[in-house]
């Protein structure tokens, strides 16, 4: 099934929204406790059993708009499934904080392990949305790979050593601005190696 275009605004909201009413709930019910079945589940663990369901309509609704998901956001999909399903089954939210770390360690892997083939996969996932000379692809791969081999241990040191409200906030607000700050970062690279221009 070929990709259909919906609204940006639309897109946007389905991919954030999940994430926008998960630190919103974490923020009305940090401080509670529920029981259920005789076992006590903090605010962070109920909230985690919410998002769940709720990021998989989004991304069920995404699909049947658009006909389409991208590898990134099935295999993040998969691990919400896998550890947030571990954090609310043994009432422990060390496994949702550490899916981070592992979605972007396998980003990392996968970018690393294209690089060593002498290819960047990313030009094969973004090829169209950024026109780039090889080379520009091949700079610009090694620089996401480290990057996000960066935030995966960034993520360890904040889970571990922080609050758990200030890993929400992190999670919620720092990893998305790292992501937008590291790409407006690349503006020389998209300069000295675009090939918009060349095209045109």
């Amino acid at each position: 099934m070929s990709e259909q275009k919906i609204n940006p605004l639309v897109k946007t909201g389905l991919e954030l929204g999940p994430i926008i009413a998960f630190f919103a709930a974490y923020l009305m019910l940090k401080d509670r406790v529920f029981t259920f079945g005789g076992t006590e589940y903090d605010g962070f663990i109920v909230v985690t059993a919410g998002f769940i369901p709720v990021f998989l309509l989004a991304m069920g609704i995404l699909w049947w708009l658009t006909g389409h998901l991208s590898r990134m956001q099935v295999v993040t999909a998969v691990l919400i499934i896998v550890f947030g399903g571990m954090s609310v089954w043994f009432n422990d939210p060390r496994f949702f904080k550490m899916k981070p770390t592992i979605i972007y360690l396998i980003f990392a892997g996968v970018l690393g392990a294209g690089l060593l083939r002498g290819q960047s996969w990313l030009q094969y996932v973004m090829d169209g949305m950024m026109p780039l000379t090889h080379e520009g692809w091949m700079i610009l791969t090694r620089r996401l790979a480290a990057f996000f081999f960066g935030l995966a241990i960034l993520n360890e040191l904040v889970w571990r050593l922080m609050s758990e409200e200030t890993w929400v906030y992190f999670k919620t607000f720092g990893l998305t601005a790292a992501i937008f700050v590291f790409f407006m970062a690349q503006g020389k690279l998209f300069r000295e190696h675009g090939t918009q221009d060349e095209e045109s």
